[in-house]
């Protein structure tokens, strides 16, 4: 049967609220006039001459009496439109309203009007339907197939209004296809929100209230109109269909645009370009969505980008984050992620930010399973290098590179700073730890840098760590060393056992804390030993192929290295922001702090506090998403101290000693010194190898040439950067010595 109805002239334009759902002591219009703030206006009727006026210029409506006006008002820039319902326009003057190169005349011309607030001297220009909006001031619309919102609109929310059925709720499904981590979408999420969700699906009492909160803290009330913030520009697009326009947006040539909140402001602007399609989702402050994009059920951070053919289908994507070209479907993203190649693939993934997907790289190519249920996970500075391809399930430790290859199983990569590789000659999995700090300072100090001054947001919801030593990847690396020591000890006694490398039973091994140890020892004191022996990592890869470790000692000292000197810096930096002396400083560290940390989106907290507030929303304690984000400002006003204590604790763990001295922490201090001219070293080094291999020099006539095009490596900005860096670093430890 056809849908189609027949609807008498008086009928057009009004009734956009069912009988059923109109509030008591309220009609139609009365969600509408509190989102335009009617009681602020000062509309009036038509005068005679008025509606002469615009009757002589082609314009038709259905009751004149219903189009109100407010002052000054000019019937003559209005021509060849129609208008139905109520409609009450703003002042207009005969004026030109102008973005860019983009000039347009103040007024209303060859369009229909349905039930609409239209502000201050806006240019409506040939849409051919504009049905159930709020347009603000100066806002310039032009050639729009249709523009319309429905009585039960809900603006990209997962919540649904008055008689609604649960079987309509808009879900995003992240980290896994299967969906088993749905979470629902509301305005102001963010990944620290989404991670809250999809992470602890075990704590059922936490999912409801979750839920609770999200549907309770919306207007469930039918009858919202989408509105168009003042300032905006909205041309040559096709489709538009329930979508909250902040102000200054611009949105050219979109072929549909349905269900969405696009967050923008003065500061701010969101831009949607040609040729895309977005459905189901939120854009933040500050975005830009071009050229051909499709995206499907998504929440899209602040100051972010999709472009070039990008699909997004049911993933959040953090702050500061880029995709071009690719494929990203069914992830949890965390801020200051690029993915720009045409061959890239991501999918079923937790990707907790900063993170570069390379030409190729196809994370989540296959699951390993008998159903598409599989999983990733990534810590920062995840870095799949070209054509790399990973099956599910994976896990890798922060700042892990993948050399290009096809991984044939499941990876289980728990050693940080990390560089995997297939030695397809001998059939192993090779893994160097702690790469980037041996052969690529450069690269880790530089990004650091990079994420930070990238950050352009000028709404921040959420603080992000971007310093690559930070609690979550210090945590990494102390569990690191306990597996090199142990498997260097489980090595040697093997080598002892049998006379060879080769695996010794089980039962003849001491106990992991024996074997912890005697790997302790050796690296310590027989390093030629330890290089001699075939480290093998466990649990590593799903397989009976062996993982060979690589640079055990070097690594093990690069690892310590680490994090002496996050130690220094963390506790240092605190001490000098807030004027403490490190005497009161080590005289209110507690006893014990714990290491267990959480990424929460970006921003780091300690377990505890994460814990504390699950338990605070639970129990209602916490009843809204605004009262979660104020947790995650209160943590970050308390970061930089947690993190000292923490930083203290990783002293107390390399120093054995349960007090930092006076006396230690001055030697610690210039250890730490050694260590910073150590990094800013190795940034001219690894930086200055670009300009000694050879094959980067063939395509040059000469050197000249070369340094006309690179620019000469000690002009280079980022080591400028660093040399800067090592001297104010040096300066604050001259004022928070002991």
């Amino acid at each position: 049967m056809s849908e189609i109805i027949l609807l008498s002239a008086d009928q057009f334009g009004y009734g956009f609220v069912p009988q059923e759902y109109l509030p008591e002591n309220g009609d139609e219009y009365t969600v509408r006039n509190a989102q335009v703030h009617a009681s602020a206006h000062a509309w009036r009727g038509l005068t005679s001459d008025e509606i002469e006026t615009l009757v002589k210029n082609d314009n038709t409506c259905t009751d004149w009496y219903n189009v109100r006006v407010e002052d000054p008002f000019d019937p003559n820039l209005i021509k060849n439109s129609q208008f139905a319902g109520l409609v009450r326009l703003g002042p207009m003057e005969h004026r030109y309203v102008q973005y860019h190169d983009f000039t347009v005349p103040v007024g209303i011309t060859n369009s229909r009007i349905v039930s609409c607030d239209i502000g201050e001297n806006c240019a409506i220009h040939d849409c051919a339907n504009l049905a159930h909006y709020i347009i603000g001031n100066r806002v310039i619309m032009s050639r729009i197939d249709e523009m319309s919102s429905s009585n039960h609109a809900k603006f990209g929310e997962g919540v649904l209004k008055e008689g609604e059925d649960e079987s309509v709720r808009i879900w995003i499904d992240p980290m896994n296809e299967a969906g088993g981590r749905s979470v629902l979408p509301f305005t102001d999420m963010i990944c620290a929100d989404a991670y809250l969700w999809a992470v602890y699906r075990d704590d059922a009492l936490l999912m409801e209230r979750l839920k609770e909160i999200t549907q309770n803290n919306v207007d469930p009330r039918r009858g919202a109109y989408g509105m168009v913030g003042d300032g905006s520009v909205i041309k040559s697009c096709q489709v538009i269909k329930d979508v909250l326009f902040g102000p200054s947006c611009y949105i050219k040539g979109a072929n549909k645009l349905k269900n969405l909140t696009i967050k923008s402001s003065d500061k701010e602007p969101s831009q949607i370009g040609e040729g895309v399609e977005l459905v189901n989702g939120i854009i933040g402050y500050g975005c830009h969505v071009f050229y051909g994009v499709k995206a499907v059920r998504f929440v899209l951070g602040n100051n972010s980008n999709l472009k070039y053919g990008a699909r997004l289908i049911h993933s959040i994507l953090g702050d500061n984050s880029t995709i071009s070209c690719c494929e990203v479907l069914n992830n949890l993203v965390f801020p200051g992620h690029e993915q720009h190649h045409n061959n890239s693939f991501l999918i079923a993934t937790l990707i907790m930010g900063q993170s570069n997907m390379a030409a190729g790289a196809t994370v989540g190519s296959n699951h390993n399973s008998r159903g598409n249920d599989g999983e990733i996970i990534a810590g920062r500075g995840f870095w799949p290098g070209l054509s790399s391809t990973l099956k599910h399930n994976c896990r890798f430790a922060s700042y892990t590179l993948l050399t290009k290859g096809s991984y044939p199983a499941e990876l289980n990569i728990m050693l940080p700073f990390a560089m995997v590789l297939e030695d397809h000659n001998n059939d192993q999995l090779h893994v160097m730890p702690a790469y980037y700090w041996l052969y690529n300072m450069y690269a880790l100090e530089r990004n650091s840098w990079k994420y930070r001054t990238r950050d352009k947001r000028k709404t921040i919801v959420q603080r992000i760590e971007t310093d690559f030593l930070a609690p979550d990847t210090v945590a990494e690396i102390v569990h690191a060393l306990a597996l090199l020591e142990r498997w260097t000890g489980k090595a040697w006694y093997r080598a002892q056992d049998t006379g060879s490398d080769q695996p010794a039973a089980a039962a003849q091994l001491p106990s992991d804390d024996q074997l912890e140890a005697k790997g302790r020892e050796l690296i310590v004191g027989s390093p030629e030993t330890v290089n001699a022996l075939f480290v093998e990592g466990e649990e590593m890869e799903r397989g009976k192929r062996p993982v060979r470790i690589l640079k055990v000692v070097k690594a093990w000292n690069a690892y310590r290295q680490m994090l002496a000197y996050y130690g220094v810096k963390s506790i240092a930096s605190y001490l000098s922001e807030h004027g403490i002396h490190y005497a009161y400083f080590n005289a209110q560290v507690p006893a014990k702090v714990s290491l267990s940390w959480v990424n929460m989106g970006g921003q780091l907290v300690p377990e505890d506090k994460v814990d504390g507030l699950r338990a605070s929303i639970r129990t209602g304690l916490i009843n809204s998403w605004t009262e979660v984000h104020e947790q995650y400002d209160a943590w970050w006003t308390m970061y930089q101290k947690d993190k000292a204590e923490n930083a203290y604790e990783i002293l107390r763990f390399l120093t054995g000693q349960s007090v930092i001295s006076a006396e230690l922490w001055n030697s610690l201090i210039e250890d730490a010194r050694k260590t910073r001219a150590y990094i800013e070293e190795q940034v001219y080094i690894t930086k200055a190898k670009d300009y000694t291999n050879s094959f980067r020099g063939i395509t040059y006539r000469n050197d000249a040439e070369r340094d006309a095009v690179l620019g000469k490596v000690e002009d280079n900005s980022f080591i400028k950067i660093a040399n800067k860096d090592t001297a104010a670093f040096n300066a604050m430890l001259d004022a928070v010595r002991g």
